[in-house]
């Protein structure tokens, strides 16, 4: 009787008809599953940036505040109008000096054409036709 109770297991044949089935619903079920996980983490990314310009927003106007506080300070001891011409000027040469660094680390990657990696590959390449040719009788000059 506990034959009867039990389900009998599928035949060799009844599997491996059932295999393309199976393998095509696996595939389909892991797809689904990368699908999630990288829609997640993208959503995740883009939360995280979204706070991340936030934060910056809000430190922007925390050094706006400062610039502020110290025209105030400098306006006690000169004129409020020389305060704000003197932290505009001390701004304007920060800017200038950054803009000047900015510019020589661009002219380094002008043009952006990887030259090293080019020069090395050609030389490669004469490297290869040269001995591919003549068996490297080329290089030393003597046959």
């Amino acid at each position: 009787m506990a034959s009867a109770d039990r389900p009998r297991p599928p035949s060799l044949v009844e599997l491996v008809t059932e295999l393309p089935t199976r393998v095509t619903d696996l595939v389909h079920a892991e797809i689904e599953l990368l699908k999630t996980e990288v829609i997640g983490k993208l959503k995740a990314l883009g939360i995280g940036a979204g706070f991340l310009v936030g934060a910056l927003l809000v430190l922007g106007f925390m050094v706006g505040v400062l610039l502020t506080a110290a025209i105030l300070a400098l306006s006690l001891v000169i004129p409020g109008w020389l305060a704000a011409l003197l932290v505009a000027a001390f701004l304007l040469i920060v800017a200038v000096i950054l803009a000047l660094i900015g510019w020589r680390i661009l002219q380094r990657g002008i043009p952006p054409i990887p030259s090293e990696s080019i020069h090395s590959l050609q030389s490669d390449v004469r490297t290869l036709r040269g001995l591919g040719t003549r068996g490297g009788a080329r290089r030393g000059g003597a046959a």
